[in-house]
This record gives C-alpha cells, sequence and structure tokens, in this order.
C-alpha cells in the first residue's frame, strides 16, 4: 500500500482529475466540506497548478534558487580562504619537524626512534640549539614567545620518571612506585641587544647561556621527555583574497617517548595552532573586505527571510492537518491514520530549516572571522559546508514533480524502512568481526591496531580495496595467529561480498521493480487522497480564486482566506 501510494503523481489532484476510487459519504454539497477539498487539493498541487490555480508569481521559488546561488558562491570564497589557512598551518608544521628534528626525513614519522643514551641527549640538546637560532638561521620571520611569569620560561626542557624505579631483569625482580614525578629546566632564547639593523632589517641578539646541557636524564625510570615553546608568526598570503593578514601563535611539543622501556626512544612533533587579529594592521591598498562583509549580510537576511516562510508553511501545513483531522472526526465518526497525518509535515521544508539555521550560523562565524574577533576556521566550514548540502539536495524537492525524474526519491523512500532494518542485522556481524578482529590481529597487523582502524579496514575490504596488501602484511611470528587471520579474512569477505553485499543490492533493485511494476498497473490511493480526489474542480476552472480578496506583498506573504492555502516557499 505504501509503494503504491508513492506512485501517485504528485500533481493529480490538480492537472489530472481522476475519479475517486473510495467515497466516504454520499457526495456532499456543503460550502464547508468542499471548500476543506478544494484547499487540501491546492496544498498537494505542484507549482505549475498552483500558479494556474490562483495566478500567484512563483516568488518563493525564485527566493530559493538565489539562496542556492548566494550559498554556493559564499562557500566557495570562504574554501579559498580556508584553504590558504590550512596550508599555512601544515607547512610551518613540516618547517618545524626539519628545523627541530635531527635527520628528520618525510614520511618517517612512524619509524623516526633515537635507541641509544647518547642519541637522546643528541637530539634534545639539537632542538634547544636550532631554538636559540631562530632568529639567525631560519627563512621564515618568527618571534620568539617569552615567559609571562616570573618563574617561567620561553622554553620548557621536562622529563617524567617513576619517583621509584628499579629494575633487575638478571634477578627478575623490580621495584615501582608508579606516582610520576615531573622535572623541569627552563630555557630563555637571547635578548635583543642591538636596536634593528637598518641594512638586513634583523635584530641583533646576544649569546645564550647553555646550562641546559647539564640536564641529566634518568632513564631507568624515565616515562618521556617534552620540550615546549611558542613561536609567533604572521600568515601574509591572504592578501591575495584581499583580506586581512592574521598573526598566529604555534604552541609546539617535542615528546621523547619512553614509556614502553623497549630500548626505542619514538620521537614525534605536535604544534597547536592558534589564530588571532593583528595588532594596528597596515595593508597599502588591500585589505578593504567591506564589500564581502555585506555580501554575509545579503546571504544571512535571504536565509533568515527563507527560515521564517519555510517554518511558517510547516506551522500551516499542520493546522490544515488538525483542520482536516477534526473536521472527519465530527462528519465521519472516524480519526485519520498517522500515514495520512505525515503526509502534512514536508520533510523538504524541515530540511530548509535545518539549512537555514546552519547558514546562518556558520555566517555569523564567517563574519567573525573576517572582521578577527573569531578563530573558529573548522567549525564555520562545517556549518557552511553541511548548509550548502542540504541546500542542494533540497534540488530534488523541484525534480519530484516530473514522474520521470522521480524514481530516485520514490525508490529510496520505498526502500529506506527495509534497509535500515537490513543494516541493523548486518551492524551486529560486522560489529562482532571488529571487535575479533582489534583484539586477534591487532599486536601482528598495522590496520587492526585500533577499532577505528578495524572498521576502515573491513569497510574498505567490502568494496574490494587492499584485499592482496591486507593479506600480505600480516605477520607470520605466531602461526596460529596467521591461520586464523586466513580464516577470519576469508570468510569475512564471502560473506558480506557474497551474500550481505548482493542482498543490499537486491533490496533496492526489488524496491525499483516493485515501483516500475506498479507505474504499469492501477495505483491505489488512501484515505486522504480518495476523499480530496472527490473535488472535481481543475486548476484552470477559477474556483480557487474565488474569495481570494487578500492583498498580497511582492512575496505572497498575507493573510490567507478561508480559500486560500499558503503558497510555500520552495514549490507551493
Amino acid at each position: 500500500m505504501e509503494t503504491r501510494r508513492l506512485l501517485t503523481p504528485v500533481n493529480s489532484y490538480g492537472s489530472q482529475d481522476g475519479e475517486g476510487r473510495m467515497s466516504l459519504s454520499a457526495a456532499s454539497l456543503h460550502p464547508e466540506e468542499e471548500d476543506l477539498r478544494r484547499r487540501l487539493k491546492y496544498y498537494f498541487m505542484s507549482p505549475c497548478d498552483k500558479f494556474r490555480a490562483k495566478g500567484r508569481k512563483p516568488f518563493k521559488l525564485v527566493l530559493q534558487l538565489v539562496k542556492i546561488l548566494i550559498v554556493t558562491i559564499q562557500l566557495i570564497l570562504f574554501g579559498l580562504s580556508n584553504q590558504m589557512v590550512v596550508t599555512f598551518k601544515e607547512e610551518n608544521t613540516v618547517t618545524f619537524k626539519h628545523l627541530f628534528l635531527k635527520d628528520y626525513a618525510e614520511g618517517s614519522e612512524d619509524t623516526y626512534a633515537v635507541y641509544t643514551q647518547a642519541d637522546v641527549y643528541d637530539h634534545i640538546f639539537y632542538a634547544v640549539d636550532k631554538y636559540l637560532a631562530i632568529p639567525s638561521e631560519t627563512i621564515g620571520r618568527y618571534a620568539y614567545v617569552r615567559a609571562a611569569g616570573a618563574n617561567q620560561s620561553a622554553l620548557m626542557l621536562c622529563q617524567q620518571y617513576y619517583r621509584k624505579g628499579r629494575i633487575d631483569p638478571a634477578n627478575d625482580t623490580f621495584n615501582i612506585d608508579p606516582k610520576i614525578v615531573t622535572e623541569c629546566l627552563g630555557v630563555d632564547p637571547p635578548e635583543k641587544i642591538v636596536s634593528p639593523d637598518p641594512v638586513g632589517d634583523f635584530p641583533v641578539y646576544q649569546e645564550p647561556g647553555y646550562s641546559y646541557r647539564n640536564f641529566t636524564l634518568k632513564f631507568y625510570k624515565l616515562i618521556n621527555v617534552t620540550i615546549q615553546f611558542k613561536l609567533k608568526a604572521i600568515n601574509i598570503q591572504t592578501i591575495i583574497n584581499n583580506e586581512i593578514p592574521d598573526c598566529y601563535t604555534f604552541s609546539i611539543t617535542i615528546v621523547f617517548d619512553n614509556k614502553a622501556h623497549s630500548g626505542r626512544v619514538k620521537i614525534h612533533l605536535d604544534n597547536r595552532v592558534d589564530i588571532q587579529e593583528c595588532k594596528d594592521p597596515s595593508v597599502f591598498g588591500k585589505g578593504d573586505n567591506r564589500l564581502r562583509m555585506f555580501f554575509d549580510v545579503v546571504v544571512l537576511l535571504v536565509c533568515v527571510f527563507s527560515f521564517v516562510l519555510c517554518t511558517r508553511s510547516i506551522v500551516r501545513g499542520l493546522r490544515l492537518q488538525h483542520e482536516f483531522g477534526q473536521f472527519f472526526r465530527q462528519h465521519y465518526n472516524q480519526g485519520v491514520c498517522l500515514s495520512d497525518r505525515m503526509e502534512f509535515v514536508n520533510g523538504w521544508y524541515i530540511l530548509l530549516v535545518v539549512s537555514d539555521i546552519l547558514t546562518v550560523s556558520g555566517t555569523v562565524m564567517k563574519i567573525g572571522i573576517e572582521s578577527k574577533n573569531l578563530a573558529s576556521y573548522d567549525v564555520c566550514s562545517i556549518l557552511l559546508g553541511t548548509s550548502t548540502l542540504l541546500v542542494w539536495v533540497g534540488v530534488m524537492r523541484y525534480l519530484s514533480f516530473f514522474q520521470k525524474y522521480n524514481i530516485l526519491i520514490v525508490t529510496m523512500r520505498v526502500a529506506f524502512p527495509n534497509v535500515i532494518r537490513f543494516c541493523c542485522c548486518v551492524a551486529v556481524i560486522y560489529l562482532g568481526y571488529c571487535f575479533c578482529g582489534w583484539i586477534v590481529l591487532g599486536p601482528y597487523h598495522v590496520k587492526f591496531r585500533s577499532l577505528s582502524m578495524v572498521s576502515e579496514c573491513l569497510f574498505s575490504l567490502i568494496n574490494g580495496d587492499d584485499m592482496f596488501v591486507t593479506f600480505a602484511e600480516m605477520q607470520q611470528n605466531s602461526y596460529l595467529v596467521w591461520l586464523f587471520s586466513q580464516l577470519y579474512l576469508y570468510t569475512f569477505i564471502s560473506l558480506f561480498i557474497y551474500m550481505v553485499l548482493s542482498l543490499f543490492i537486491a533490496l533496492i533493485t526489488g524496491s525499483y521493480e516493485a515501483i516500475k511494476h506498479q507505474c504499469e498497473g492501477e495505483t491505489a490511493t488512501t484515505q486522504l487522497h480518495a476523499y480530496i480526489a472527490e473535488c472535481k474542480d481543475s486548476p484552470k476552472s477559477g474556483k480557487f480564486r474565488r474569495e481570494n480578496s487578500s492583498s498580497c506583498s511582492v512575496f505572497c506573504c498575507c493573510e490567507p482566506t478561508p480559500l486560500e492555502e499558503e503558497n510555500v516557499l520552495v514549490v507551493n
């Protein structure tokens, strides 16, 4: 019944006047009932039929199309700006790795480690020396962030170790106190002693002390060593986009990880970025972003107006639903089923309301970023990206009014309940394989080291990606585990590709075939559709224009008359 109801053309109450297959009572000529039928019929008409019925221009449809255009342009402009920010962060992170990590090579993050005490000291002192030599060695223009308090330093060299630790492998004995002690040594950069060089525009610094070279590590109970400091820089490439440059503060942490006590000290560098407004920015001939700000305000106003109209349409649909249900209870002594009540809840309008909320939030944040009051580029990009996605998905509403283009939407609606139930059953098996692979294969296979990595690997296998590599990278240190891995991978691939994936496709294909067969035969109508079909007035009859004496603005925002149903934002 659900499939047949969905197959009914959307404009069946407008340009097509079929015979009602279900009569709830004798043809009633009461003005109240005829008025209700006519308003219900108008509510479910297509935009073309609504134009024929009342002669209203599709101003709201034009508004929605304009919103799609300006939101997309806004996203592109913000994307170009955000790309520069991300590129600046990534390139500086690579620069810091080459500056402060001795003998660093691209792509060696997983294997970059040291194995002797001398190498640990050598890499620590190398990083500190390079930090102190930044003014004279780096190509980029960086500045130190000096200590804020009297007991703090610009660079903190710290080691963490167990308060008591004695390990004697020869006698198989140990004595560990798990309480962690942190010991730090502060290092300050050299002080500036001469004004900027009039020729090179570079300051001159006095030589620093080297007391940090007396820092002694307690290797027998060492957990890790950290080097923490901050640097400042300015991203001037944003001038290309006619934007005022941002000032960056890089919080850099170099970690020498020895918590495994395996004889291998892994080294990695983390870079956290804070963006703030520069003090007294001065860009000759550029940096005026008033036009961009004006465009953001236009997007904001259009989305607010769209939100108001969509909310208005949803509320009026619910009011019409309530009136229809109340009428049925009073005149036919029966209620309206849930499926008929849900016909009045338009999911496309809810999608547009959510899109408008996200666009307004993202635009407000974008204005704050451009005015240098905010620096949440990632949050803003998520809001604007999601809102643009929903706006473009909303375009499918227009295609749903054409039966030949409506096949995707109808197929999704018919197959969706069965697909969800099927996925719930499959998820149980999938999670079982995830936990099993993580606990058994995790120590022996790089793709199974965490639950998220296991899920990614298995999902790739379902789609036929990296099958041979997954088999080949399995370590053969344990023959039993290797044998289990073969059984595990073969059963998973066979089950999910040959059975689960095939059944999933069969569900979609079955829904499509059912729709195609129903299109060739007679379609059934629900109680609501049968009731509306008893109204034989065509859109061109002129009866929908009667008693329509309210004065409307150019955007059709007017108080409706008893015979008038609202003209919703996109197509109604």
